[in-house]
C-alpha cells in the first residue's frame, strides 16, 4: 500500500462547503492523501470527461467517504444519474472500503414516504417536488441512501451498509474523525484485506465512464 492511504470524499458541494473544508483539513492532519473535487485535489486527466475522472478516482482510491445531502448534484443532461450518485454506485460495485454519511432530511423523508406507501424508487418516481423545494432538491437522494444501506439485499448479506445520519456539521465531522483518526488500524485493515492491490484492482475495475 502507498505510504499515505488515499481517501476520496464524494459529495455534492452546494450548501456544505464549510463542512467539506473541515473534513479535508481533518483528514490531511491525520496524514491521509485526500481526493476532493471541491478542493481541486482530485486526479484529473485531460483526455477524460469529468464523469470519467470521478469514476476513475473511485477505482484508484484506497478508501471512500461519501456524504449524501438533500442536494442531488449535477447530471449529464438533467435526467441521468448525478456524478455523486454514480460514484456511490461505483464504490459499491467495486466493494471499495467505504464510510457513508447521510443528512437527517434524507433519512426522515424516506421514512415519511414509506409511511405514506411510497416504499420503492419506482413508486417515488411518480411523485414530483415543487420548484425550489427546501427539504430535498431531488427524491433520488433517497435512492442513494437505500443503495448505500444495501436495502435490497437480505439482512445477512448487507456488508458495509453502515450509514451515519447527521444533522449538523459537528456531527458529520465527529463521525469522520472517529473513523479515520486511528490511522494504523485503517492501514492494517487495508493490508489484511487488500494485500495485493494490483490483483484487487484487476478484479474489480470497471470501464471508465460507464455505468456500474
Amino acid at each position: 500500500m502507498p505510504e499515505r492511504p488515499t481517501i476520496l470524499v464524494s459529495s455534492t458541494v452546494y450548501g456544505i462547503e464549510d463542512l467539506l473544508n473541515r473534513i479535508y483539513m481533518e483528514l490531511t492532519t491525520f496524514g491521509y492523501e485526500v481526493w476532493m473535487s471541491h478542493r481541486g485535489t482530485l486526479p484529473v486527466r485531460s483526455d477524460r470527461t469529468a464523469f470519467e475522472n470521478c469514476l476513475a478516482a473511485v477505482d484508484d482510491c484506497d478508501l471512500f467517504l461519501g456524504v449524501i445531502t438533500p442536494d442531488y448534484g449535477s447530471g449529464r443532461d438533467g435526467t441521468d444519474l448525478s456524478i455523486t450518485h454514480q460514484e456511490l454506485q461505483r464504490a459499491i460495485a467495486c466493494e471499495k472500503p467505504r464510510w457513508l454519511l447521510a443528512h437527517q432530511n434524507v433519512v426522515f423523508a424516506r421514512r415519511f414516504l414509506r409511511d405514506l406507501g411510497y416504499t420503492t424508487a419506482e413508486e417515488r418516481a411518480k411523485l414530483s417536488l415543487k420548484k425550489g423545494a427546501h427539504s430535498l432538491a431531488d427524491l433520488r437522494v433517497i435512492d442513494m441512501y437505500e443503495e448505500a444501506i444495501l436495502d435490497t439485499k437480505p439482512l445477512g448479506e448487507r456488508h458495509g451498509n453502515w450509514v451515519q445520519a447527521f444533522g449538523s456539521d459537528e456531527e458529520a465531522l465527529l463521525f469522520a474523525s472517529a473513523q479515520f483518526s486511528r490511522v494504523q488500524e485503517v492501514e492494517r485493515f487495508l493490508h489484511e484485506n487488500f494485500r495485493d492491490p494490483a490483483a484487487v484492482m484487476a478484479a474489480t475495475r470497471l470501464p471508465s465512464g460507464g455505468q456500474p
